[in-house]
């Protein structure tokens, strides 16, 4: 596909991933199994994922002017992300987080944000939004998020919205600059009323949005869209080591799809084979495919 521009919004962090034979019960000593320094962070991961596939992606996030400030920046360009408007604010801390995963893939995650970064996105070069084919933010920042977002709605290009349990009232501020709507499970029961998934995903695309859907880990992704489409996209089966980003990759992967203008069908399953190999490396961005990868992954399992 032709690369496409894709300018993701949020958060960007730095993980120390541990593996280990099991997740402690109680307080005691574990000796890791395995180990590795990752770029994190729901954004910037999935940004990862669209320059893995041969997408164009700008991040606009913030960081610390520290060490690990620098080692995110480094590993960003590393993966293709480009990084312009990736700011370094003094006396910030970057986000860091330690990862412990056992030999199931499942994920213990100690996270630390800095709650001092400045709000104001008024540096963000909002016009140059009319280069993109589509904007997908985390939620982690608000005033980021509604710049863009508004910028895309007036231009007439998508967004995508990734919806966690971290939204909150974030969630009504921004959904009705949302096309696209994608929640993890915990948020699209707590933020969206309804007495069934199916009766919670009608709300949403009565309410105006274009696309919503709910990823359910193993057990794969539920849809609908305005157009009257709907389904379930089942999970791929993958030998899983680590879990850590897979939502990330999700919606890095459906928002390449929509900006290569990809029917929702056709977006799901490839966020979803793109989520399930990412399983399969130790860190959030080790395993991330190529198109080339992708499509051969798909063609195994048509």
């Amino acid at each position: 596909m032709s690369r496409k521009h894709i300018i993701v919004v949020g958060h960007a962090a730095l993980d120390y991933v541990y593996q280990v034979e099991a997740l402690p019960t109680s307080g005691t000593k574990l000796r890791a199994t395995a180990h590795a320094t990752s770029g994190g962070g729901m954004a910037a991961n999935a940004a990862a994922a669209i320059a893995r596939l041969g997408g164009d992606v700008s991040l606009w996030a913030r960081i610390g002017d520290d060490a690990a400030g620098g080692i995110i920046r480094q590993q960003l360009r590393q993966a293709g992300v480009g990084t312009s408007h990736v700011r370094a604010f003094e006396h910030a801390s970057s986000a860091t987080a330690a990862v412990i995963v056992d030999k199931r893939g499942e994920r213990l995650v100690i996270s630390e944000d800095d709650r001092e970064f400045p709000l104001s996105a008024d540096w963000l070069p909002v016009s140059s939004v009319e280069t993109a084919h589509a904007v997908l933010s985390d939620l982690t920042w608000l005033e980021g998020t509604v710049a863009a977002f508004q910028a895309a709605r007036d231009r007439g290009i998508p967004t995508i919205v990734d919806v966690d349990l971290n939204a909150g009232p974030l969630f009504d501020k921004v959904i009705g600059l949302a096309d696209y709507a994608i929640f993890s499970a915990p948020a699209f029961r707590k933020l969206v009323h309804g007495s069934s998934d199916e009766d919670r995903l009608a709300r949403l695309v009565q309410s105006g949005i274009r696309h919503a859907g709910v990823t359910l880990g193993g057990h794969g992704y539920r849809w609908m869209s305005r157009d009257g489409e709907h389904g379930h996209q089942p999970a791929f089966r993958v030998h899983v080591v680590d879990t850590t980003g897979a939502g990330d990759a999700f919606h890095g992967a459906f928002a390449w799809g929509v900006a290569n203008g990809l029917p929702d069908r056709d977006c799901v399953r490839i966020a979803s084979a793109v989520a399930a190999l990412s399983c399969t490396g130790l860190g959030a961005r080790a395993r991330l495919p190529t198109e080339d990868e992708l499509n051969a992954f798909l063609a195994e399992r048509r």
